[in-house]
């Protein structure tokens, strides 16, 4: 009788153990303490570019917020493949990470049939920024609107010239894009090293015309140093009101440049969403927005799936302008 009693007592006990701890709650998974370390935010293009200084503003924010150091690494090369390709073969737990302009992510793959990296899979964190491309032209040319250049072209054929940065660029893929839609033709002037050295040879007339970010052409326009002929946004933009948008003319043309965090194929979702919400509240809620409005860039701030599908169609946009170009990686 007194073990029966016993039993009962530890029977009891044992089934109270039971239900506190399965009260209690669970021990911190990896991803609710993330981040445990350094952050190293990927750059696949040089220092010093808007591709650069984005991700820096948002770092800054991000290091502040969870103490964690926060740091920027360039690695330019094969128009952004080398940089993507690092972050694609980092371990996946939010630690590695990349920040990039188009090509990498929506247009190589479209150009490149031996990519070593698939831009697909990497887990969306953000859209940050776009920043409108507009289409300038040298002081002196002939041709003060887009009717005008269209018409010039096809008066004088392969006589007019366009500077581009390369067939996975998007002033070549603007250009292209714009080619098809109109009918015009100009002559492709490729450089090596961005739009810094095609400007150069704008402003000082050596080429004709060529897409560019506005942020970068602005203080130009602004002096007349050039002239600014449409801009590939839907709609015309507050710093340039009388300049028409290019869809004006041609319904449904958009081109613009932007930038986007991602995360290594692979990254668990509750990672990816802790890294989503921040980067947005920092883009909302913080300095870095204003910053980036003052330099012509329109903040994005979209959470991850929102990414993912603006991804998605602009890597179906442009693989219909290279295929129709005929457009391959050199």
């Amino acid at each position: 009788m007194v073990r029966t009693i016993e039993a009962n007592i530890r029977l009891v006990f044992l089934l109270g153990i039971t239900a506190l701890s399965a009260a209690l709650p669970a021990p911190s998974s990896a991803q609710d303490s993330y981040p445990t370390r350094l952050i190293k935010i990927v750059v696949p293009f040089p220092g010093g570019t808007t591709a650069d200084q984005i991700p820096r503003l948002v770092a800054e924010k991000l290091s502040a917020r969870w103490g964690q150091s926060v740091i920027i690494e360039n690695r330019p090369g094969a128009t952004g493949n080398i940089g993507a390709n690092i972050v694609a073969k980092a371990e996946p737990d939010g630690h590695t990470l990349l920040s990039s302009a188009p090509p990498p992510l929506v247009v190589n793959q479209s150009l490149y049939s031996n990519l070593a990296f698939d831009p697909d899979a990497f887990a969306p964190i953000s859209l940050m920024a776009v920043v409108p491309n507009v289409l300038i032209g040298r002081k002196d040319l002939p041709a003060n609107t887009l009717s005008e250049l269209i018409a010039l072209s096809k008066s004088k054929p392969g006589q007019f010239t366009s500077g581009t940065t390369g067939p996975g660029g998007t002033p070549r893929l603007s250009m292209e894009m714009l080619q098809i839609a109109s009918g015009m033709k100009l002559r492709d002037i490729p450089y090596r090293g961005g739009t810094a050295p095609v400007l150069v040879d704008v402003l000082g007339g050596r080429i004709d015309t060529m897409f560019i970010n506005i942020s970068d052409a602005l203080a130009h326009i602004r002096s007349g140093a050039v002239k600014a002929i449409g801009v590939g946004t839907e709609k015309r933009v507050a710093q340039l009101p009388d300049v028409p948008a290019i869809a004006e003319s041609f319904p449904g043309y958009y081109a613009t440049t932007w930038y986007a965090m991602m995360a290594p194929p692979k990254t668990p979702p509750q990672i990816v969403a802790k890294l989503s919400a921040a980067v947005v509240d920092i883009l909302k809620t913080t300095d870095v927005g204003t910053k980036l409005q003052t330099q012509s860039m329109i903040v994005t701030a979209t959470p991850a799936a929102e990414t993912a599908k603006f991804l998605k169609e602009e890597t179906e946009r442009w693989r219909g302008v290279i295929k129709a170009a005929g457009l391959k990686g050199e």
